[in-house]
């Protein structure tokens, strides 16, 4: 249900965006570090909005993997507690096996 809310939310978004770049269709100039040019605006504002998404997008891979590997880092870790636990219990469970052993022989 999330991923539905949020695939609306997108194309709502994706909408507005179109609807607004394509009652802005003017010659704007655009400013470059060596120089400039004349772009339609409707390619500046769209353009603008591919690139945010872009860098968004990626930051947001970026995470996704660090949390990964965080959590099978932390898995292993898990895992390695677990047997060392129960590696206690059974030597904890042979001692008291051979003191009741003892208590009754």
């Amino acid at each position: 249900m999330k991923f539905q809310w949020a695939l609306l939310l997108g194309f709502l978004f994706a909408l507005v965006v179109a609807v607004f770049a394509v009652i802005n269709v003017d010659n704007v100039t655009v400013n470059y570090l060596f120089g400039e040019s004349e772009w339609p605006l409707i390619l500046v504002i769209l353009g603008s909005v591919l690139m945010g998404g872009l860098i968004a997008g990626s930051v947001g891979i970026v995470r996704m993997y660090s949390l990964q590997r965080q959590v099978r880092l932390l898995k292993k870790e898990n895992d390695k507690l677990n047997a060392e636990k129960e590696k206690a219990e059974d030597s904890e469970k042979k001692e008291l096996q051979k003191e009741l052993n003892r208590d009754i022989h």
